[in-house]
């Protein structure tokens, strides 16, 4: 896929109407079940944590359902940290570093914060392994508007439950289908030349350039480069198209672009990208990377509560 080859979806230079979408969605095909990788796993945890449906996709409710974990004695006392995995579907570490994490280390936060982790957002778009969701909507960039189901649904949940966050982490990868699927699919969707760009080897982080919190980006790139390596600059000292900041982190205006690490007010907040694809990584280190990433969020986050 590149300039000379637009999507084979549409007309370039033509946003999509109806029928592209509704062509793009009979392309998509269930290529894994999120009951069995995602809701049996979260049932093996309710013992210590409290289970919370929050709600059903309207594609398909029955298959669909909306689940999230919080702390089962919640302290009003006590600050709060949410964990959001599977906002886009297709990226696995996601989804299954915020479960390893509950199952590895839930406890460890008993009697000092409140968690409340989301692992899945967008199960549709785990079954499928695709970015959007089946309205060919980004649930990554409605955080703002309320217009994708799965965003609104994850908004009314925090707001129900979470009077106040101290720390938010979002995790997700980029992939080799970032270049070769999505931006190329998200360009023809909206009538825009495609334009190729590079994706980084390594595992970054997106800070807030509204609001940044070096040191905590600091302290979760430390973590994780015991586990897994961090993505170096390019040629031009930019990590997919952003200047880094510092290694290994870019900043964005969270919020303004609806992205869902900009969600809340929480003091310390930030987006993780995990490469599966490069060649000296694994999916079980990318679980783990995901893993260290949110212990390292959650200890800083507990030393400067205050």
């Amino acid at each position: 896929m590149n300039r000379n080859h637009p999507y084979p979806i549409g007309r370039q230079g033509h946003a999509w109407g109806d029928s592209e979408r509704a062509q793009w969605l009979a392309q998509q095909t269930r290529q894994r079940s999120y009951a069995q990788d995602v809701l049996r796993r979260i049932d093996t945890l309710d013992k210590q944590l409290e289970l919370i449906e929050y709600g059903q996709l309207d594609c398909d409710p029955t298959r669909y359902p909306l689940r999230a974990l919080r702390t089962a004695h919640w302290d009003e006392a006590l600050p709060t940290a949410l964990v959001t995995g599977g906002i886009h579907g297709y990226e696995t570490s996601g989804v299954h570093g915020a479960l390893l994490f509950l199952q590895q280390h839930a406890a460890d936060y008993s009697g000092r914060l409140n968690l409340l982790v989301v692992p899945c957002v967008s199960p549709w778009g785990y079954e499928m392994i695709q970015r959007w969701n089946d309205q060919a909507l980004d649930p990554n960039r409605s955080f703002v508007n309320r217009a994708v189901q799965e965003s609104a649904a994850l908004l009314d949940l925090v707001e129900t439950n979470c009077d106040e966050l101290l720390v938010h982490i979002d995790l997700h990868e980029t992939t080799d289908t970032d270049e070769t699927e999505f931006r190329p699919a998200l360009a023809a969707r909206d009538g825009k030349l495609f334009e190729p760009g590079t994706i980084p080897d390594g595992f970054y982080l997106v800070d807030d350039s509204v609001a940044p919190q070096p040191e905590f980006q600091a302290a979760i790139i430390a973590a994780v480069s015991e586990v897994t390596h961090i993505a170096p600059a390019d040629e031009r000292g930019q990590l997919i198209g952003v200047d880094m900041a510092e290694p290994g982190v870019i900043r964005l205006p969270l919020r303004s672009l609806g992205l869902c690490a900009g969600l809340s007010d929480a003091r310390f907040r930030t987006t993780t990208e995990v490469y599966p694809d490069s060649p000296s990584a694994t999916p079980d280190e990318c679980n783990r990377a995901q893993v260290a990433a949110v212990r390292a969020a959650l200890d800083f986050a507990l030393q400067h509560a205050r």
